[in-house]
């Protein structure tokens, strides 16, 4: 017990060096999204509201058109009052939660598979710290990293107090409500959860009946809010953006079908557009778990990966191989969790039309760890003269796949993808203060994104000054334009500017004929990212 002890300290502390280290600096610069928690924390911890305004928010964030769950922003409050306005301080939360769910994944394989499978936890820990997937979700801030921790905890939790302790079942309560103000995934993921365990649990819940009734009030009583929630345009706003329901292709690709078929009854049926949903959900639904996106290349979107390695190892495919026949064939305790938290996690992401997505079925990366050390304790099991040489195979693969990763994410990962992380804004926004008392006006182009929350950010902008001085527009739809502050103006089309005397910062294919280039802010691939120039 205390060797085991002594290895989970380990573990963690490799994992908490792998996620810390250089977090400020890697990834390259904050994503708008990441400018935006870390000054709504600031502006919360200013004066108890949001950037806009609002007290105490505890359904949503108003974001650039986006209405967040905003429990990030409240964790981050910590870490920018004691650091400041400090990318570090900005993805700590997200960093410190990724920690916690690499000690948690020990104690949750416990509970799943029984305390004497030391062997399936510690290596699910181990597997999880040096998870490219994990590490990249963990070292920025992602509030679905967030929701993980809480979702994983409020299981373990559960799976604990119908066990032996059975004051930790309202805890639970909490955490997974938790997680579901925490982000969107979660609010479709915990609900599936909850009803499957409640059915397979329905005996102990009722002997536990005063814990398992406290648990449901309290439970109802923090969700309630957020239901009422769900209910508004605001809510669905989001999701009607991304759902597969709300692609007109797939109705167009069906009436073609049906029409070249000379509009018959059976080619209404086969071709019905309901079933075609159905298939596009399906195709959608395992584009999660191609082995291209868990092995080969992961997402396609480099802020979730580094493009030349999969979400997981490759040489942890064979493992989980045998790993998933082992867990269909052994069926040790309450190992149907493990298969049911993948598909659940599945479910909500494959509803989006951009798949895979890493951030959005995050919650079922435990799932993939533990099958791959259900694999690895099998097979050194079956080996009796050649433990030795497995163990030294295993350990080089292992080895050399982390080093593989770490030094691609290190030394060229910001590089190749700092445009990916709006990469200049800080520096844009530096010079602007420096020197705008020169000029009559600042227009700043919006074409990389949202530059007021960056301006807002790196100039320690008073919250309240933002909001008493700030002129913003809101579309029908709930889109958020700051378009005016402190005397810069944030433009969606600024080659149709030409007032003398002005300073612009514009992309360099926005930079207009005749114009007097005065700096150039580049990424670190050599390339320029923004342009500040006067006509």
């Amino acid at each position: 017990m205390r060797r085991n002890v002594v290895i989970l300290i380990l573990i963690v502390c490799f994992g908490a060096f792998v996620r810390l280290v250089q977090l400020g600096s890697n990834p390259p610069s904050l994503t708008w999204d990441e400018a935006a928690w870390g000054y709504n924390a600031y502006s919360l911890g200013f004066d108890l509201k949001d950037e806009f305004g609002m007290f105490l928010p505890s359904t949503y964030l108003e974001s650039f058109g986006d209405f967040k769950p905003p429990v990030y922003a409240y964790l981050d409050i910590i870490p920018v009052k004691i650091l400041g306005l400090t990318e570090f301080a900005v993805r700590f939360p997200s960093a410190f939660f990724g920690i916690l769910t690499i000690l948690l994944s020990y104690y949750l394989i416990k509970e799943l598979f029984g305390k004497e499978k030391e062997g399936y936890a510690l290596l699910t820990a181990l597997f999880l710290a040096i998870s490219p997937w994990h590490i990249m979700l963990s070292r920025a801030a992602f509030e679905a990293n967030v929701a993980t921790f809480f979702l994983l905890l409020g299981l373990s939790l559960f799976l604990a107090g119908i066990r032996k302790y059975a004051y930790l079942l309202p805890v639970s309560a909490i955490s997974f409500v938790a997680a579901m103000y925490t982000f969107n995934s979660p609010r479709i993921v915990i609900p599936i959860l909850v009803v499957i365990l409640s059915l397979v649990f329905a005996k102990r819940l009722l002997v536990l009946k005063k814990m398992t009734a406290v648990a449901i009030l309290i439970g109802l009583i923090l969700y309630i809010p957020l239901l009422l929630f769900l209910r508004t345009p605001q809510a669905k706003l989001r999701f009607e953006e991304v759902n597969i329901f709300t692609d007109i292709g797939v109705i167009q690709r069906t009436n073609l079908q049906i029409s070249n078929d000379n509009n018959g009854q059976l080619s209404k049926i086969i071709h019905n557009r309901r079933f075609a949903y159905g298939v596009e959900y399906l195709r959608h639904f395992f584009d999660n778990v191609t082995p291209s996106f868990l092995f080969v290349k992961g997402d396609g979107n480099p802020k979730f990966s580094t493009q030349d390695l999969g979400s997981l190892y490759l040489w942890q495919y064979p493992f989980i191989i045998i790993g998933v026949i082992l867990l269909f064939r052994r069926r040790e305790h309450k190992w149907w969790l493990v298969p049911v938290l993948l598909i659940a996690s599945i479910v909500p992401a494959a509803f989006a039309r951009e798949t895979p997505h890493a951030l959005r079925v995050e919650s079922g990366i435990l799932a993939f760890q533990a099958l791959t050390a259900i694999g690895v304790v099998w097979v050194y099991g079956m080996l009796k003269r050649l433990k030795l040489v497995f163990l030294f195979g295993f350990s080089a693969a292992l080895v050399f796949g982390f080093a593989y990763f770490f030094h691609s994410y290190t030394a060229h990962y910001p590089r190749e993808f700092s445009g990916e992380w709006q990469y200049g804004y800080k520096e844009a926004v530096t010079y602007v203060n420096s020197v705008k008392n020169q000029y009559s006006t600042v227009y700043f182009t919006e074409s990389l994104g949202r530059p007021y929350i960056y301006y807002l950010f790196y100039s320690r902008i008073s919250p309240q000054e933002f909001r008493k001085n700030s002129q913003v527009f809101r579309e029908s739809l709930g889109f958020v334009h700051v378009e005016r502050f402190d005397g810069i103006h944030f433009e969606k089309e600024i080659t149709k500017l030409s007032q003398k005397g002005a300073l612009y910062i514009a992309t360099p294919t926005e930079v207009v004929e005749g114009a007097k280039v005065l700096r150039e802010f580049k990424l670190l691939n050599g390339m320029t990212s923004l342009v500040a120039y006067t006509l």
